[in-house]
């Protein structure tokens, strides 16, 4: 109870008791005053219970306002925590990303590196057969080109993406260059890399990598096909560019494929070379002249 209803139902009490006392000891003029103070007492009494239940009212809306306001504090708190978790989670897989990439620019650049140490021993030891397997070359419509081997590579890889996710096969390629020219028939480039991916994509046998760095080292264009599937014993590798030759790994076809990439590597002017230390993958070193 508030100070003023106190005051209001004291007088009107008092009042009261005059009002009484009034009709005993008092004449009619002071009864009658006394009730006008009795009823002005009991009007103030009245109204200040009434704005006390108003200012009640507003304080319950005003709890519910507060109430309001800190669900939505919640949900924004909520809403904000769930976006700091998204981006962690985006953060965290872009990471991942330059990490995988990371580490195909280091196979990339371990076969640069192995490519160029190797080119002299490479010329040496890729003997070439004169005609040998001329046979085996595609036709051709446009011998006389010159094309990009990169743009070449990559419609290869681009064939062969379905069958090579299906075995868990991720190919990439570098190259230090956007475009490197070579006077070649572009359709059987593109049949050269695809026998040598096919290949890959078949005695894999496991996830893994094929990093394809292409390169000039002076006037020749010198690629690159290195996996991480197992490899050959040296003794198998040396023989796996002749005609129907089934390594200890052997899986299907008819062992045409990289004799045909030979045939098409050496009809332009080139060399061929395998390398695969056992359980490190296989790798396919090729030469080719610009011109």
């Amino acid at each position: 109870m508030t100070n003023r209803q106190k005051i209001s139902l004291i007088a009107a009490c008092i009042s009261y008791a005059l009002t009484v006392a009034g009709f005993f000891f008092f004449n009619t003029t002071v009864v009658l005053l006394m009730l006008i103070i009795f009823a002005i007492s009991m009007c103030a009494f009245a109204y200040s219970c009434f704005k006390i239940r108003n200012d009640y009212t507003g304080a319950e809306h005003l709890q519910q306002e507060i109430g309001i306001l800190t669900a939505e504090k919640t949900q924004l708190k909520n809403d904000y925590e769930t976006l700091i978790k998204e981006k962690d989670e985006e953060l965290e897989k872009r990471q991942l990303t330059i990490g995988r990439l990371g580490d195909d620019l280091a196979l990339a650049q371990m076969s640069v590196k192995e490519a160029k140490d190797e080119l002299e021993e490479f010329k040496g030891n890729s003997v070439k057969e004169g005609g040998e397997f001329d046979s085996l070359l595609p036709p051709d419509d446009d011998d006389t080109a010159n094309v990009d081997i990169i743009e070449i590579a990559k419609a290869a890889i681009n064939e062969l993406s379905e069958a090579a996710k299906k075995v868990g096969l991720r190919i990439t390629i570098s190259s230090a260059s956007e475009k490197l020219m070579v006077h070649a028939s572009k359709k059987r480039l593109l049949i050269m890399f695809r026998n040598i991916i096919d290949n890959s994509i078949k005695y894999m046998q496991t996830q893994g990598n094929l990093v394809i760095t292409i390169s000039t080292i002076d006037n020749d264009i010198f690629i690159v096909l290195k996996d991480t599937g197992k490899g050959l014993p040296e003794n198998e590798t040396k023989h796996i560019f002749e005609l129907n030759f089934q390594g200890s790994n052997r899986i299907s076809g008819n062992g045409l494929g990289l004799t045909q990439a030979k045939a098409i590597v050496e009809h332009y002017g080139g060399t061929i070379y395998a390398r695969s230390p056992e359980g490190n993958g296989m790798g396919i070193y090729i030469q080719l002249p610009t011109n």
